[in-house]
């Protein structure tokens, strides 16, 4: 992956559409964790508002998605070598501590993504929470979805209980269900309340099963 990188984001993307397929292989063959779509994803430039429980979902939402630009923590794009790599596939670093200022960069970054004509994906929470766990929705979020003027479309899932912190994982289905498109244009309370309402639609405990 580091080589490919060095050819660019026209090389880059492909590989990471590659790669996230040999993940969902990989998760089902090895681990027998295999996701399930409940509902449709549209098409189009939209912002994708996704709750997140494990690290799962980073690369099953990358597939099913169509290879959105990601919001992701500044920490994470700071990584050597992983931060250049993310940054080369397209992700808007947000740097959570840094108030106004990190707003307007956010916005900044989100708007050169909608540019490109690739949508744009953001867990609204801020981080991966535990299951049961329904955080307030964070402040870029709102400020995202009012800059970008794109529809929103939610997506709750339930990796966590399969995919947890440590090392163990355990088999079944992660179900990940797609919310109605909210419209743009709403105010911050009233879109805040419909995507973590959407976000969290799957109850703690559904699809389990092996």
């Amino acid at each position: 992956m580091p080589i490919v990188a060095l050819f660019g984001q026209r090389a880059m993307i492909p590989y990471a559409h590659v790669w996230s397929y040999y993940h969902r292989w990989a998760a089902a063959t090895f681990l027998r964790v295999r996701p399930r779509l409940v509902g449709e994803l549209p098409a189009g430039p939209v912002l994708y508002a996704v709750k997140h429980e494990a690290m799962y979902e980073t690369l099953e939402m990358v597939r099913i998605t169509n290879l959105p630009v990601i919001v992701i923590k500044k920490e994470l794009s700071d990584i050597p070598l992983f931060g250049f790599l993310t940054r080369r596939y397209g992700v808007i670093p947000v740097e959570r501590s840094a108030g106004a200022k990190a707003l307007r960069n956010l916005v900044a970054e989100g708007e050169k993504a909608v540019a490109t004509g690739r949508p744009v994906m953001i867990f609204p929470e801020g981080t991966r929470v535990r299951v049961g766990e329904q955080p307030e929705i964070k402040p870029g979020f709102a400020a995202l979805y009012r800059a970008l003027g794109l529809p929103v479309v939610p997506v709750a899932m339930n990796s966590g209980r399969l995919w947890g912190r440590g090392l163990v994982h355990r088999p079944g289905t992660v179900t990940f269900k797609v919310g109605d498109t909210i419209p743009p244009g709403l105010k911050r309370d009233e879109i805040e309340r419909q995507v973590h309402a959407a976000i969290n639609a799957l109850p703690s405990g559904a699809e389990a099963s092996a």
